[in-house]
């Protein structure tokens, strides 16, 4: 639509490595409480969900110890990237103080926006600063 009214659109494209093993649990709970509104029966649930988890590595036969998983959300189950994007909602936020639009699933975010060519300079720096 921009192309039409002859705009560029300047496209910030952010894909974090290992996103989902970086979400800190108790900061995901208090943002599932506090912006979102869940608790009781519903926030113990998800809690159960992710909580009191271990790994153990299998390499040419041998085993490591034990291990806690204190970070992350577990990968392959479809509320894994439902929970990334509660975790980061407030990406949202920061990219509308911008003034840049964004499009967010799980961990592939692009954010964006349009402007008349004479002001593609101004626009790259708003974009810049944002990402």
């Amino acid at each position: 639509m921009a192309a039409d009214v002859r705009q560029v659109t300047l496209l910030g494209l952010v894909n974090l490595t290992a996103a989902f093993d970086c979400v800190d649990h108790s900061v995901l709970l208090q943002r599932l409480q506090i912006s979102f509104g869940l608790k009781g029966t519903v926030l113990d649930w998800i809690c159960s969900f992710f909580s009191d988890r271990t790994q153990q590595i299998a390499y040419s036969g041998q085993l490591s110890d034990v291990q806690p998983v204190l970070y992350g959300v577990p990968q392959g189950y479809v509320i894994g990237p439902l929970l990334y994007v509660l975790y980061t909602a407030e990406l949202h936020l920061l990219a509308e103080q911008h003034g840049v639009s964004m499009h967010q699933y799980a961990d592939d975010c692009q954010f964006y926006l349009c402007t008349p060519v004479s002001q593609a300079a101004a626009a790259v720096s708003k974009l810049s600063e944002c990402v």
